[in-house]
């Protein structure tokens, strides 16, 4: 198309613009920004939250803030400043603090939601009845729709890791939240019952759950487990981007743990150098022990325990590890969500990724 020809078309469509709203309809214009790009630009940034940070601000959070009423917690949400709300543009990550005696009311919601344990223990969960002690490093579901409410009787405070898929359930305007009648709601005479059914997915009852389900029935994966699961897989060898790494998996379909959320554990021993990867999709880490290096498009993150990162979809990163003692971290990603749309896409280098300067 010649340039008097590109702006001929460039002035019908403007003057097109005005009679066409008239209608509710519109036709592209030429300074419309792009529906397609030859690679996935995203407004998610990468972003380092620092533990040395947080803790000062989780402290204010426990002794100036109620815990709350009609469903509301005790959060500090970590906000990505590229997106109007959430940590990535597919869920939200928040610390909750709960101090001895509290009780975080019952409610449900259609938010998928999970919370992983980073400081103390001894708080109990409720889910759909099912009762569960909750212990640093324990990781706990709340599937779509499922009461549950909390309850802390320790003499320190306790902080988990909270994930929610609200940016998916906002964008396909699927949202619901019903409170419960009760602060608490009523315990099953079998408080364990999905742990004693499923908890070994090596072996379980036959028929128990209906064929075709894809619903996770198992609520809780307690640190033991999944520690035992990493030293196990240590002697085959190491993934070469991620070194030893295991998924959260759904013991009846085999999936992921979560139908939106996929979570992992994975450990980055001493002296690991991993090469690049980058992929669709969104991920979050915490850094449950150790320290090490991120380097994500050239810039240099260095995290040591309780940091978190999250990095920005199709970025080149690569994890490093080059102190003398493991490091051990906890993925978030929505994995599961690209891959039922057949969105995910995902490249591997053969080295890691260059640093040009550091955060």
């Amino acid at each position: 198309m010649s340039e008097e020809t590109s702006m001929q078309d460039a002035r019908a469509r403007q003057n097109l613009k005005a009679e066409l709203a008239k209608f509710n309809c519109k036709v592209h214009q030429p300074d419309d920004p792009p529906v397609f790009t030859r690679e996935p630009k995203s407004s998610t940034q990468t972003v380092h939250w620092r533990w040395a940070d947080l803790q000062p601000l989780l402290q204010r959070l426990g002794s100036e803030l109620d815990i709350g009423s009609g469903g509301q917690r005790r959060t500090l949400r970590l906000a990505n400043p590229g997106l109007p709300y959430g940590t990535t543009h597919t869920f939200w990550a928040s610390i909750q603090v709960i101090l001895p005696g509290e009780i975080a009311a019952a409610h449900r919601h259609t938010a998928n939601a999970f919370r992983f344990i980073m400081k103390g223990g001894g708080a109990t969960t409720t889910v759909d009845g099912e009762r569960y002690v909750m212990n640093e490093g324990d990781l706990v579901l709340t599937p779509s729709m499922c009461w549950h409410d909390h309850e802390y009787h320790g003499d320190q405070p306790i902080v988990w890791l909270d994930i929610l898929d609200v940016a998916v359930m906002q964008m396909l305007h699927a949202s619901f939240f019903e409170p419960h009648a009760s602060e608490q709601q009523a315990v099953l005479p079998v408080p364990d019952r999905s742990e004693r059914l499923f908890g070994n997915a090596l072996m379980m009852p036959p028929a128990v759950v209906p064929t075709g389900a894809t619903a996770n029935p198992l609520l809780v994966y307690p640190r033991a487990l999944a520690l035992e699961s990493l030293d196990r897989i240590a002697v085959l060898g190491s993934d070469p981007a991620d070194d030893l790494i295991q998924e959260y998996r759904n013991p009846v379909t085999g999936g992921p743990a979560m139908q939106t959320m996929d979570m992992r554990l994975q450990r980055l021993r001493a002296g690991f150098q991993g090469v690049a990867r980058r992929h669709t999709g969104s991920k979050l880490y915490y850094v449950v022990e150790g320290a090490g290096r991120t380097v994500v498009e050239g810039v240099a993150y260095d995290w040591r325990a309780g940091d978190f990162l999250t990095i920005n979809p199709w970025a080149w990163h690569s994890h490093a590890n080059l102190g003398g003692s493991d490091a051990l971290l906890f993925q978030v990603n929505d994995f599961p969500v690209m891959q039922k749309l057949g969105y995910y896409r995902e490249e591997i280098a053969d080295e890691p990724v260059s640093v040009s300067k550091s955060n």
